[in-house]
Parts: C-alpha cells; structure tokens; sequence
C-alpha cells in the first residue's frame, strides 16, 4: 500500500511517520522543508517539497498513492477559514485527480457543529467535502491536545494556566502519540470502508483544576487555573502576534463548545486512549518548565 503524510514533522504526523515506518510502509511525505525531518528519518521516506495550500502540487505530489493521512495547515493569516477552505480545496483535487480511495483526516471535536465554533469550522468543512468525494473516509475527531500547554509555557513557569472556559468543565485531553497510533491503525486496516468518524479522547475528561493539579505534581511546583474574561484572552492572543481574524478562531473553539455540549460521540473503549496527562507531562512538559526561557 502506498500511503502519503502530511505534516509528517508536526505533534501527531511525526509520530504516524514513525508508526508506519515500523510497521514496513516506506511512507511518502508531504512537507514545506524536508530538511525539517530528523535524521534518522530522511533515509525512511520518500520526501516531497509540497505548500499544502497549492492545489496543483498537493495533487502532483500524492499522484499514484492509495491511502492520505491529511491534516489541514495551521493558519497564520488574517481570514483562517479561508486558509482552511483553500487546503479542504487541495486534498480534494488530490482525492480526484489520483483516484485516492481511503483518507484519514485529523478533524476535532466539535467539528459535528459544522459552523460556530472558530477554527473548528475550517475543519467541519474538509469534513464535509471529504464526504462529498465517496471514499472511504475516516474522520478523527480529537480531543484538545496535551502540547497546547506548549503555548503557556512563560504563564506556567510563573504558576497559573489561564483560560476563558468554566474551571470545573470536564473535557477529553489527548496526547499526539495516542491520535498518530490511532491514524496509522487505520490507514493500515483494511476491513473497513465507507465514511466512519472515529473519536479519540484520552484516557480521561479532566476539568481544568484537575490539569493545574497535574501540572503541580509533575515538575513539583505549584500551578492554579484561572479564569479570564474572553477580552482578556484576546489581549494575550494579539500579545502573542496573531492576528485579529486568527485571534477570533481560536477564541471561538472555546466559546463556540463551552455552552451545553456534547461530543457526538461518547467516551467508550473505542474512543479512550492509554496516555495520561501525568505521564506525559512528566516525560515532556517537566524539564521544559524547569528549564530558564530562552
């Protein structure tokens, strides 16, 4: 089977990269800079220079593959969900152009509200088209990722974790590694077909307070949550260089799932994954909050 990645250096494509690559698949990569991949990788793959917002050389690039783990670029720029409509806009001309029968695409939860919730929307919308297309689709809607935390790395040297959601909701949290095992399950499977949206939510829903707990126990110094006002959050955003369009998208994934919902589908086995939020801050985020910022 002939299977090509995208974002094979991010949070969970670098981690599919290395899933296939043990299970004897020599994947093809899609990447902006293959000089990017770890060494030990390089000699794995087979590298292709791609802008995933080039509709033409997505579509070069992914000429004769059988199976696309597709995962939508960050946006960067002033209108988000026209980046996003502009690379659901490449993965399709790939899909059709190179007859592509099978797509894992990385979606979120709260994709099945399909509009309302920020950046969120860009992904229900490659949702949508994907389906449109009549392959067999599986769509992961995960959870909020444990290297978000990444991003408040200066707040939480200082001890606090802001966010503008209730401190006491309980939401899934999920770690990279767990999503990538989960996609390269599925881009090897060969017994399912049709679309299928598969939910990948961790091992726990954990409430905010609980996180700040964990992150008090893992590098042994203490850590509160806090709650500010969304105003407040748009100000640290801005701070943070984005723009007002991206400041809003990102805003809206929280405000757009903080009133009364409910994942589409639930916690079960299927949808529960082994890493802990613990654990994985102890083995990552721990030395990362000793150490000085740069």
């Amino acid at each position: 089977m002939r299977i090509a990645v995208t974002t094979p250096t991010g949070n969970v494509g670098r981690h599919v990269v290395t899933a296939l690559v043990r299970a004897g698949v020599r994947p093809r990569v899609l990447l902006r800079e293959p000089g990017r991949l770890s060494p030990e990788i390089r000699d794995e793959v087979d590298a292709v220079r791609v802008d995933q917002y080039d509709a033409a050389s997505v579509a070069a690039a992914t000429e004769g593959v059988d199976a696309l783990f597709w995962v939508d670029p960050p946006s960067e720029g002033a209108d988000p969900l026209a980046d996003y409509a502009r690379a659901t806009g490449s993965v399709v001309r790939a899909v059709t152009d190179n007859g592509i029968g099978r797509v894992v695409f990385q979606s979120s939860v709260g994709a099945e509200k399909r509009t309302g919730a920020g950046e969120i929307d860009g992904l229900a919308h490659t949702e949508t088209a994907l389906d449109g297309l009549g392959i067999d689709v599986t769509h992961l809607r995960c959870g909020y990722f444990f290297t978000n935390l990444e991003l408040q790395l200066d707040a939480l040297r200082a001890g606090v974790l802001q966010v503008i959601l209730p401190l006491d909701l309980p939401m899934a949290w999920v770690a990279p590694r767990d999503i990538a095992e989960v996609a390269a399950a599925r881009l090897l499977a060969s017994d399912w077909s049709g679309r299928r949206v598969q939910a990948v939510h961790g091992p726990a829903d954990l409430t905010w307070r609980q996180v700040a707990g964990i992150l008090t126990a893992a590098p042994g110094r203490p850590v509160r949550a806090e709650r500010i006002s969304d105003d407040a959050m748009r100000g640290l955003l801005r701070q943070a260089g984005m723009t007002d369009g991206l400041v809003e998208a990102v805003l809206g994934m929280s405000t757009g799932l903080r009133e009364d919902f409910v994942p589409e589908q639930p916690r079960t086995v299927r949808t529960t994954t082994p890493t802990t939020l613990a654990a994985w801050a102890y083995d990552t985020l721990r030395l990362r909050l000793t150490d000085a910022p740069s």
